[in-house]
């Protein structure tokens, strides 16, 4: 990935579920608005894949972000509209404030026909009527898209979102101090306590232990989870079963190594330690490569095995299309989405934005494959969960994350410490209901 495809990337990072999105007041539209082309469709008889026929008169409006993420929409509008003569009408609304925004624009009939949201936010949307069912291309779907995403952007039984990019995290390394990276966490873990000496200011690994969007990777990759039933069943929690139980004991195994405090590992601490070329281990998203180049030999390489063999399982996010359900046109709309999720237009995204596509069709592909910051991440997703998009989410960061920073900083019982985290979680679900 050149600088300019991860300077895009880092752009594009910050509107995504796990960044920050910006706050955007009304919807801005664009200039370039397709519309219809009479040469294109005099001269075309386009495929309607499931059979999907847009409505008589369909016209589209559409939310996606700007910067990269608005070139990329304005390319596939104008090949939409040349292949199936539908105009289409571009307003910028950023990925994170679409969801707010349509519970107030759906109703009035003034919201987006598709637009783009982060999953996370998909259980609230469904819940609220808000989105229609993708049922016309699920079977289609299954065998094209990763496993992960399509559970991301189901609920129970029910596809809604058509995915169009995901984001985890993987571990760089720094090439000076680690020139053979480690193939299993047990040698990771070796590696760093060699080489963490704070009297030198050199450190071994850093994560942002206590944030369970890290912390994830430990307890699904040992066999915990979150909520059961791939994440929709609030009822079943799964974060103080055995398997978590043995995930926060290896947690405490790695902080024998580097034994700091939690609070003293912050995301700009760990970052500027990497970058000096002082920590040799950081575990960290796709957009922290974006500062790096030139700075420090690196590489980067997927999470390395746990002890039972398994890829440590991170937290997936995933930005996808959904139709508004109070669209006039839900066919054309549903059209629409498929046309922009399709390899074709995913291919695009990445070359335009760095974003990881969530089709299986794109993993081997030369321009994913080949670049050395893409590839590892791609290959982290595959093993990756959807971090769970039920309202009930919310109230599980608190208490994991409590959970986790006493034992790293002081130790204790992990039974004890996860059997108290569950337990508040399960009464903030219960209070919250």
């Amino acid at each position: 990935m050149g600088r300019k495809k991860i300077v895009a990337f880092t752009l594009l990072f910050a509107f995504t579920a796990s960044g920050c999105s910006q706050t955007s007041d009304p919807a801005t539209p664009v200039e370039s608005t397709s519309a219809p082309s009479t040469e294109a469709a005099e001269g075309t008889n386009p495929e309607y894949p499931a059979g999907l026929k847009p409505e008589p008169g369909a016209e589209l409006k559409v939310w996606e972000g700007g910067g990269v993420n608005g070139q990329w929409v304005e390319y596939v509008t104008t090949a939409f509209t040349k292949t199936y003569n539908i105009p289409v009408k571009i307003e910028v609304v950023e990925n994170g404030d679409a969801p707010k925004k349509l519970q107030t624009d759906g109703p009035a009939g003034l919201a987006a026909d598709v637009f783009v949201a982060p999953h996370d936010h998909l259980g609230n949307m469904a819940s609220a009527g808000l989105i229609l069912p993708n049922d016309e291309f699920k079977e289609m779907m299954q065998n094209d898209f990763m496993d992960s995403a399509m559970k991301g952007v189901t609920l129970g039984d029910t596809l809604y979102g058509f995915p169009t990019g995901v984001e985890t995290y993987a571990l760089y390394y720094n090439k000076k101090l680690v020139p053979e990276p480690p193939k299993t966490f047990d040698e990771l873990i070796a590696i760093a306590g060699k080489i963490n000496d704070p009297k030198q200011k050199t450190y071994g690994l850093m994560w942002e232990m206590g944030n369970l969007y890290y912390d994830s990777a430990f307890f699904q990759g040992f066999g915990g989870y979150v909520f059961g039933k791939n994440g929709s069943d609030a009822q079943d929690i799964g974060l103080n079963n055995e398997a978590s139980v043995n995930a926060l004991d290896y947690i405490g195994k790695i902080k024998t190594v580097v034994p700091f405090k939690k609070e003293d590992v912050t995301y700009d601490i760990k970052e500027g330690l990497f970058k000096e070329g002082k920590l040799a281990f950081n575990i960290n998203g796709q957009a922290g490569a974006a500062s790096l180049e030139g700075a420090v030999d690196f590489g980067v390489i997927p999470l390395p095995k746990l002890p039972n063999g398994e890829t440590p399982k991170s937290f997936l996010g995933i930005r996808a299309l959904y139709v508004n359900s109070y669209t006039k046109y839900p066919q054309a709309s549903k059209l629409f989405a498929h046309f922009a999720s399709s390899k074709e237009m995913l291919a695009k995204r990445f070359e335009i934005s760095g974003q990881l596509p969530p089709r299986n069709d794109l993993m081997n592909d030369p321009a994913i494959a080949n670049d050395p910051y893409a590839a590892p991440f791609l290959q982290q997703a595959a093993s990756a969960i959807a971090m769970p998009s039920i309202p009930e989410m919310v109230n599980v960061w608190g208490p994991m994350g409590t959970a986790v920073t006493q034992a790293w900083n002081n130790g204790g019982d992990s039974k004890a410490l996860l059997d108290e985290a569950v337990k508040q979680i399960r009464e903030a679900i219960s209070i919250n209901k």
